[in-house]
């Protein structure tokens, strides 16, 4: 069998439970982001040694395919297709809990980067907010599992996380944005107030 199949050749593809839909339909976007954040998750594997991390982040990969045959097949009855459940969103909070107890919580906003495999879980965070909020959109005129928006909110939440124990696994410090040009005095007293900090 061919990897083309010409079926999308008039720029419509299949969704379960609705036939032929155009491709620049938001329940498709929604399918793209995912994929999208799959793969994100994949190159960032790339770059992570940790063991736990690449089992979690490969387990991730998995539950994402579950979530996009729930959203793909919203449509359908609830036992014909793979859905996500309160067990998948209280799985995340265990992980996310157990990070933050060892963490704590920031006080101030975080700059994405540092370590390699931190500046790629901040991507990946920032590609599920981007999926998140394509399918709020499509919750306006179609309807889904509201476990789907659940754990894509606690995914959000756990790379964030990930990003932060990633850095502080090297013992790399968290950076706060600098807002240049707005109340530069704060700015800089803010500064000395935080390496007189470090000192003590």
């Amino acid at each position: 069998m061919k990897i083309y199949t010409k079926v999308g050749d008039k720029g419509k593809t299949f969704l379960p439970g609705e036939g032929f839909v155009p491709k620049d339909d938001l329940r498709i976007e929604a399918l793209g982001a995912l994929d999208e954040l799959n793969s994100t998750i994949g190159v960032t594997l790339c770059f992570v040694e940790d063991e736990k991390l690449r089992n979690l982040l490969s387990k991730i990969q998995n539950d994402l395919f579950t979530v996009g045959a729930d959203l793909a097949g919203s449509g359908l009855p609830a036992d014909n297709l793979p859905r996500v459940s309160e067990a998948h969103v209280e799985e995340l909070e265990g992980f996310i809990d157990e990070l933050e107890e060892k963490l704590g919580q920031p006080t101030k906003f975080i700059l994405p980067g540092g370590t390699a495999s931190s500046s790629f879980l901040h991507l990946c965070r920032a590609t599920t907010r981007r999926t998140e909020r394509v399918i709020v959109n499509i919750s306006k005129n179609h309807k889904f599992n509201e476990s789907v928006f659940k754990y894509l909110n606690r995914l959000g939440d756990l790379f964030f996380i990930l990003a932060r124990s990633a850095n502080k696994e090297l013992d790399v410090k968290e950076q706060q944005p600098m807002y240049k040009y707005f109340g530069e005095k704060k700015v800089s007293e803010n500064i000395v107030n935080d390496k007189n900090n470090e000192s003590k």
